[in-house]
């Protein structure tokens, strides 16, 4: 087991084509452990060269409207009257956070995607 720090897109790249290779190895064995500790160095790698900037709310209130089958109507509970799911969605209204709150806990929405 050779590992270096991941400093440069070629140790990138070299430290993703070792993966590849150890992909499946055993837990415990020499490969497995030289694919846990490619996979930290990765990991760090790519926080700091490609951070995920946070999700948008709105975007995440569609998403999930859209994975559940949902109408904008159907956000009325959580957000109050049609205008107010409306201003929301049109980004005319930031969200409250009793709205965050009702959000998280009925359709269960992450706080960090309706808090950024």
């Amino acid at each position: 087991m050779d590992i270096k720090p991941i400093r440069t897109e070629l140790d990138y790249d070299t430290a993703m084509d070792r993966i590849g290779q150890l992909w499946g190895a055993p837990v415990g064995s020499p490969e497995g452990d030289e694919l846990e500790v490619l996979s930290i160095l990765v990991e760090r790698y790519e926080e700091e060269h490609y951070p995920i900037p946070p999700s948008d709310p709105v975007e995440a209130i569609k998403f999930r409207l859209d994975q559940q089958g949902l109408t904008t109507r159907d956000l009325e509970p959580f957000i109050g009257s049609s205008g107010r799911v409306s201003e929301v969605l049109n980004r005319k209204r930031k969200l409250s956070l009793s709205m965050v709150k009702r959000l998280h806990d009925g359709l269960r929405i992450p706080y960090e995607s309706l808090l950024s």
